[in-house]
């Protein structure tokens, strides 16, 4: 079951968001979905019999039923697991699965998943978290670009991958985007150019840097459009502007060098989950 898609549920309004993203994106990629309810079960005298769904929220059984009756032929289980919920979650989803949980935004999580715990969890888990709003852009149904964040100096084949096959797969543009700040001069050159001219030719030189990079991913893809833009923005206020509307913005992760030894999340990443328009998907990566 690790190819599964794992939700998840505490059966608040966040983690309902969520399971919905869940299950439409299970439907899409052919994979069973995975409900889980992590934290303290249900107290019961020592050899008392009682049923799994005993242990589960009516409202995460109801979750459940609903995208049962939505989606009839998705192969769907939901059960209790007991245990810290970022470190059950971040299990749960393995390194071949993809990993869901409610976010409320910039004012953090609701229910189960509060603030730190969502955040420890999608900076925790070895496979894509995408964290779902309530009420936001890009919701389960949006059609909307797909958008991502790179750096062409180190480019990550674990996020580009990820963020071709969610394109593909929705049959949605990829918008990617990378910040670079081009240096206002003043430059000195032998050839008869204006400061201007020079920028732009710097900034025309950023582009196809950029391009170059996407060259061996648009022929694995060649059904997904891409929209190459190098911009002066920050990258989280631009990541978090070309969010709106967007059906998702992937955003990475490093697992290796300085943070190797314990669970982080970048500033780029940690902005853009905060105040992204719609979902955000976090792919970790060396």
């Amino acid at each position: 079951m690790s190819h599964a898609v794992v939700v998840g549920v505490d059966g608040s309004e966040p983690s309902g968001a969520a399971a919905a993203w869940a299950a439409q994106e299970a439907r899409r990629s052919g994979r069973p979905l995975r409900l889980i309810h992590a934290g303290a079960a249900e107290a019961f005298a020592p050899g008392e019999p009682h049923d799994e769904a005993e242990l589960l929220p009516r409202a995460v059984l109801a979750v459940r039923d609903r995208i049962a009756r939505t989606l009839p032929d998705l192969e769907i289980t939901c059960r209790h697991v007991s245990g810290n919920p970022a470190y059950v979650l971040a299990a749960a989803g393995a390194r071949d699965g993809l990993l869901v949980v409610g976010s409320r935004g910039s004012g953090g999580f609701t229910g189960l998943l509060v603030g730190s715990i969502a955040l420890r969890t999608a900076a925790r888990a070895h496979c894509p978290v995408v964290l779902v709003r309530a009420g936001a852009d890009g919701g389960e149904a949006a059609s909307g670009e797909v958008v991502v964040g790179l750096d062409s100096a180190r480019p990550c084949g674990e996020l580009l991958a990820f963020a071709f096959g969610q394109a593909a797969a929705r049959g949605a543009a990829l918008r990617v985007l990378e910040s670079r700040t081009v240096p206002v001069g003043p430059y000195v050159t032998e050839a008869p150019l204006d400061q201007r001219e020079i920028r732009d030719s710097l900034a025309a030189a950023e582009l196809t840097r950029l391009q170059d990079t996407l060259a061996p991913w648009r022929e694995k893809f060649p059904e997904v459009r891409v929209e190459a833009e190098v911009t002066a923005w920050p990258a989280g206020r631009a990541l978090v502007e070309a969010s709106r509307g967007a059906s998702l913005t992937v955003v990475g992760r490093r697992t290796s060098g300085l943070h190797a030894a314990a669970p982080w999340l970048g500033g780029v990443t940690h902005a853009v989950l905060h105040h992204a328009h719609g979902p955000v998907a976090v792919v970790p990566h060396d």
